[in-house]
């Protein structure tokens, strides 16, 4: 007889587990719009889950820490007129988040670290360009303040936040709904797949499509893409008779896949959430109540089948913690958020070992929250890695850092030659950004400005005053 050898793998046990009740978030009342998002954001601070509001759209933000049951008054973030669709934290700040709706507008949130009295209804910014609802948010994984969106409008536009502007603009390169949009890991390329059932490897820069496979999988229903550390693209997608499939892709040779397995027959689209440092895909289906994990490897199938998370309750939606807000000390290697209907539940992923010691194999460096390129170095062309940090000794996030927005002089509408560093008014020089009649604006404006303040302050000395008066009294 031939003995079976088996594979060897150090993520071959690797275990989920579900966190204790007093370590859920209960009474959130989940969004029930009908949209295929992942619903839920989590960072090493806060987790943002979209939820219900009558007569707009929102999302609740809570601290890692605040478990238990949410006040149903709890403060909310509301600016949206229609349903939020899709939420994004900001990687190199954790205070800041983007959310899309199907108003047709993006809004970018500063969180302060305390919990908020009040609904923050105040965005930082809004960034309007999009003619139908935007669905889909994804930030730069290296660049500061670059966020891409993608709207029913077919179209992708990068924004650079810091501004307001649009640094690119991808109108012509889909024919209908874009399903997923990912970056690669420096952010050169992304990946994306369409209802024209096509998956498009795009230079964003360049705006080319350097490669493309019509039918990576051949049902209607939609597709999703992610590229991996070795570069090439993890797809899930239907067959033609509606069976759930997934597929390793090589982006050189798109003829064959490397890899294409068959699930099963459910109906709900798979979310795909990679995790680079150990190559291990999870995938989350909306409405299934398990996810799957598999190892991607350099050796046949290349695909490799580990294990299934399995529960009662069935997911509306997922997030998936960063690799910095895991504890390193209980060989977690990935925490994700589950949805149910009403609250939200921590899963746990475990390698057991033995050892109460640092384990270097699970935690290689990994990408940390300072960015390795401004927004103007990539437009120029730059490309670079993530800078990487180590988990040796755990990873404390960083205080509150403001995201500040200096919008350009709107006046100065001069066509430019071609790509260009974004400039601000206080970098500028005069005689490139003012006119005469744009230099006298701003006098008056700053004048009235001023003007203002001076009125704030004798109307504060005024309190201040009367309240000296009534103590003395």
């Amino acid at each position: 007889m031939s003995r079976r050898v088996v594979r060897q793998s150090k993520f071959r046990h690797v275990f989920g587990q579900a966190a204790k009740a007093d370590q859920t978030y209960e009474d959130i009342r989940v969004s029930k719009v009908t949209w295929d998002s992942s619903f839920c954001a989590v960072n090493p601070k806060f987790l943002a889950i979209i939820v219900e509001a009558g007569g707009g759209g929102a999302f609740i933000v809570l601290p890692l820490a605040k478990t238990g049951r949410v006040d149903k008054n709890y403060p909310l973030v509301t600016g949206h007129t229609a349903p939020v669709l899709d939420i994004d934290w900001c990687p190199h700040n954790d205070n800041v988040i983007a959310s899309a709706s199907d108003d047709t507008t993006i809004m970018v949130w500063q969180i302060p670290d305390y919990t908020p009295v009040r609904n923050i209804t105040e965005p930082i910014i809004t960034l309007e360009g999009h003619s139908k609802r935007v669905g889909i948010l994804s930030w730069h994984p290296t660049a500061r303040n670059v966020l891409l969106s993608a709207g029913g409008d077919n179209m992708i536009i990068i924004w650079n936040v810091g501004t307001g502007e649009v640094l690119l603009s991808l109108d012509d390169m889909h024919p209908d709904v874009i399903h997923s949009v990912c970056w690669n890991s420096n952010g050169s390329l992304l990946a994306t797949t369409c209802k024209d059932k096509t998956l498009r490897i795009i230079n964003p820069r360049k705006g080319q499509v350097v490669a493309e496979r019509f039918a990576a999988h051949e049902g209607m229903r939609p597709m999703r893409a992610v590229f991996t550390r070795q570069g090439h693209i993890f797809t899930t997608g239907f067959t033609r008779m509606s069976q759930r499939e997934l597929g390793l892709w090589d982006p050189n040779n798109f003829e064959e896949p490397v890899a294409l397995q068959e699930m099963d027959t459910s109906n709900g689209v798979l979310l795909p959430f990679y995790d680079p440092d150990s190559s291990i895909i999870y995938l989350c289906g909306k409405g299934d109540s398990s996810i799957r994990y598999f190892e991607i490897t350099e050796e046949p199938p290349f695909v490799h089948y580990l294990n299934t998370f399995s529960s009662k309750e069935p997911q509306r939606g997922m997030g998936f913690m960063p690799k910095r807000g895991l504890d390193v000390s209980k060989c977690e290697i990935a925490r994700f958020y589950k949805l149910h209907e009403r609250k939200c539940e921590p899963i746990i992923m475990t390698v057991p070992r033995k050892s109460d010691l640092f384990q270097d194999d699970l935690y290689p460096d990994t990408p940390g929250p300072e960015a390795a390129l401004e927004a103007e170095e990539w437009l120029s062309g730059q490309d670079a890695e993530p800078v990487l940090i180590s988990l040796r000794d755990g990873y404390v996030p960083p205080k509150h850092r403001e995201l500040r927005v200096t919008k350009r002089n709107i006046l100065d509408a001069r066509p430019s030659s071609g790509p260009r560093r974004n400039q601000s008014a206080s970098d500028a020089p005069l005689s490139q950004q003012h006119t005469l009649e744009t230099l006298l604006e701003e006098i008056k404006a700053l004048r009235e400005r001023v003007q203002a303040q001076e009125q704030r302050i004798t109307a504060l000395e005024n309190m201040l005053c009367e309240l000296v008066d009534d103590g003395t009294d």
